[in-house]
């Protein structure tokens, strides 16, 4: 039974082990091949008229909307009540529980 285990957890090692570093075989060489893609050109492009839409629309920030339920802060919001209502649930459950035990108990 010891050596079942064994040999189980040893490869639940290896397969994390493996998951973990498999990315790194997967790197990206530099410069990247002719063909994959956008040239340095392009890129520039891009950068440039990402400079003129930020200085066409001054005072808009980063463009990130904090305080939406779709930005980060909403988002947090959002999951903090969900988990929380969740954890409330099993709190609550596990209290009532908690009492049924103790009036059964104190029936015996």
């Amino acid at each position: 039974m010891n050596q079942n285990k064994t040999v189980l957890s040893a490869t639940l090692v290896a397969f994390v082990a493996a998951s973990t570093l498999m990315p790194l075989a997967f790197a990206q060489t530099y410069p990247p091949p002719a063909n994959s893609g956008t040239t340095l050109e392009e890129q520039l492009k891009l950068a440039r008229e990402r400079v003129e839409e930020v200085k066409a629309h001054p005072g808009q920030g980063s463009g990130t909307p904090y305080l939406n339920p779709d930005g980060v802060i909403g988002a947090t919001i959002i999951s903090g009540a969900i988990f929380g209502g969740i954890f409330v649930a099993f709190v609550v459950r596990a209290k009532q529980i908690e009492k049924k035990l103790a009036a059964t108990k104190l029936l015996q």
